[in-house]
C-alpha cells in the first residue's frame, strides 16, 4: 500500500512519525513522510538514512531566531490554555499553512491512505475533499472526551460531572479554534468541520493514541476508532547527533548525573536566561548535570567537572545513565525518561506539559511539576533532591521503564492500521 505521513511541531512532533514510518515501510509499504519543522532545519541529513521518502516543507516554520523567542515568551505567559493554542496556531502553524496544503495535497493525490498529526488540520481537510482515508495521530491525551476522565485541568466531577464539563469544553474549542480550519476549508470548498475534537483533531477512518498504556488507558465510553497504540518510539538517533567521546568521559567520572533539557521550549526563551537557570539549579542541588542548549558554547557557557553543555544528545542512550531528567514535560521526552526508568521534574511550559506533569506525577515518577513562569533554581534544585532522593519515585520509574520496555507501540499502530484498513 502507499502510504503517506504528514506532521508538523517540534522535534517531539516529528520523531514518533519518522518511528511510525520505519515501522510502516518494514511492513512492505511504499511511504512518504512529510515534516515541518517549527524551530530547526535540522531534519536535511535525516535523507540519506531513511528507507522511505522524506519531504521537508517550510522549514522552520519561524526562521528569525529572535522573533521565535518573542512568540515562545508570550505563549509561556498566556496562562488560559486555549489562547495558547490560538498563538501556537496564529504565529507557528499559519505561516507555513500554504505550502503544508499543497503537501497535504500531493500526499493525498499519490497515496491510497494518509496519515497526520491530530494539530495538522491541512492534511484532513485534504483528504476529505479527494475522499482518502485518513489516520489522526493524538500525541496527548487531555482532548478526548469521556465520562471517566475530565478535560485537562479540570478535577474528576464523576461520570455526570464530566459530561458536563466536557459539553461546555466542546463549545469553547469550537468557538475558539474552529475558525482556523474552517477558513482553509471554506477557500477549498469542503463543508465546515463538524466538531474541534472530533473531526478535526481525530479522524472516523482511525485516531492512535501514541501515548504509552502506563498512562493513558482507553476509556471504556471510547468509540471504536480511538486505540492507544502506546509510544512511537525508535531506537536510533532522529536528527540528534551521537554520543561524544567528551559525554562519555564525564558520563564515566562521577555519579550519575541529572540530564537537563527544555526540548524545543529553548529556541522560544531567553537562552542565556535559560541556561543560567538551569545551571544554577544543578549548583544548588550539588548534582552533576547534562544541560542540553544548541547555543551554550556561542553564549560562552564552558564544561566543568560538574556540568557538561551538549548541543543535543541521544536521549534513548543517556537517560538510563541518569539519575533524573528535568525536562518541560513534552511527550516525547516524558516518554522517553519513563522508557528510561528515570525520575522526572517537570518544568511546564504550556498547558499541555503540565497535563504530562501531573500524570508522571499520578503514577508516582515525578514530583509535582513546576511552571516555568515560576521556575527559579531554588525550586528546581529542591524538586531534584526529591526524585533523586526518593527509594519510592526511583522504584515507580524502574518498574514502569521495565514496562515500557515491554511495549511496541510501532507494532501495535501498524497492526491497528493494517486491520482497520484490511491491508
Amino acid at each position: 500500500m502507499k502510504i503517506g505521513i504528514q506532521t508538523w511541531g517540534s522535534h517531539g512532533d516529528i520523531r514518533p512519525f519518522v518511528a511510525l514510518a520505519e515501522g510502516l515501510q518494514a511492513a512492505g509499504h511504499e511511504v512518504t513522510l512529510v515534516i515541518t519543522c517549527v524551530d530547526s532545519d535540522r531534519y536535511d541529513e535525516l535523507r540519506a538514512s531513511t528507507g522511505f521518502e522524506l519531504r521537508i516543507v517550510a522549514t522552520p516554520t519561524v526562521p528569525d531566531k529572535q522573533a521565535l523567542e518573542r512568540i515562545g515568551n508570550t505563549i509561556v505567559r498566556e496562562r488560559n490554555a486555549i489562547r495558547q493554542t490560538r498563538l501556537a496556531i496564529e504565529h507557528l502553524l499559519l505561516p507555513a499553512e500554504t505550502a503544508m496544503y499543497e503537501a497535504s495535497e500531493r500526499l493525498c493525490a499519490e497515496n491510497d491512505l494518509v496519515i497526520g498529526h491530530y494539530f495538522l488540520y491541512t492534511l484532513a481537510a485534504a483528504a476529505e475533499r479527494q475522499g482518502r482515508p485518513c489516520v489522526s495521530v493524538v500525541l496527548a491525551h487531555g482532548a478526548v472526551p469521556s465520562a471517566f476522565q475530565p478535560p485537562s485541568g479540570v478535577p474528576d466531577l464523576g461520570a455526570f460531572g464530566n459530561r458536563l464539563v466536557w459539553r461546555f469544553a466542546r463549545s469553547v474549542l469550537n468557538s475558539s479554534l474552529k475558525r482556523y480550519p474552517d477558513r482553509l476549508r471554506k477557500r477549498i470548498g469542503v463543508a465546515p468541520a463538524r466538531d474541534m475534537i472530533d473531526t478535526v483533531w481525530a479522524s472516523e477512518d482511525l485516531t492512535l493514541l501514541a501515548i504509552t498504556p502506563a498512562i493513558c488507558e482507553r476509556k471504556p465510553d471510547w468509540p471504536d476508532h480511538y486505540q492507544v497504540c502506546g509510544a512511537l518510539e525508535t531506537r536510533a538517533s532522529v536528527a540528534e547527533g551521537s554520543v561524544s567521546p567528551q559525554l562519555l568521559s564525564f558520563l564515566a567520572s562521577g555519579a550519575p548525573p541529572v540530564y537537563m533539557t527544555f526540548g524545543s521550549m529553548l529556541s522560544g526563551s531567553d537562552q542565556r536566561q535559560t541556561i543560567e537557570l538551569l545551571a544554577a539549579a544543578a549548583e544548588a542541588a550539588s548534582t552533576r548535570a547534562i544541560i542540553q542548549a544548541p547555543a551554550w558554547n556561542r553564549l560562552g557557557f564552558e564544561c566543568s567537572s560538574q556540568i557538561h553543555f551538549v548541543d543535543s544528545a541521544p536521549h534513548a542512550s543517556i537517560f538510563p545513565r541518569c539519575s533524573a531528567v528535568v525536562h518541560h514535560g513534552g511527550a516525547g521526552t516524558s516518554q522517553a525518561a519513563l522508557l528510561a526508568g528515570v525520575p522526572s521534574v517537570v518544568v511546564a511550559h504550556t498547558a499541555e506539559q503540565e497535563l504530562w506533569g501531573r500524570e508522571l506525577q499520578r503514577i508516582g515518577v515525578a514530583c509535582k511539576a513546576i511552571t516555568r513562569r515560576r521556575a527559579t533554581p531554588t525550586r528546581i534544585a529542591a524538586a531534584i533532591s526529591e526524585v533523586t532522593q526518593s527509594q519510592r519515585i526511583a522504584e515507580n520509574a524502574r518498574s514502569v521503564g521495565a514496562r515500557l520496555a515491554e511495549e511496541d507501540g510501532v507494532a501495535v499502530a501498524v497492526r491497528c492500521i493494517a486491520d482497520r484498513f484490511a491491508i
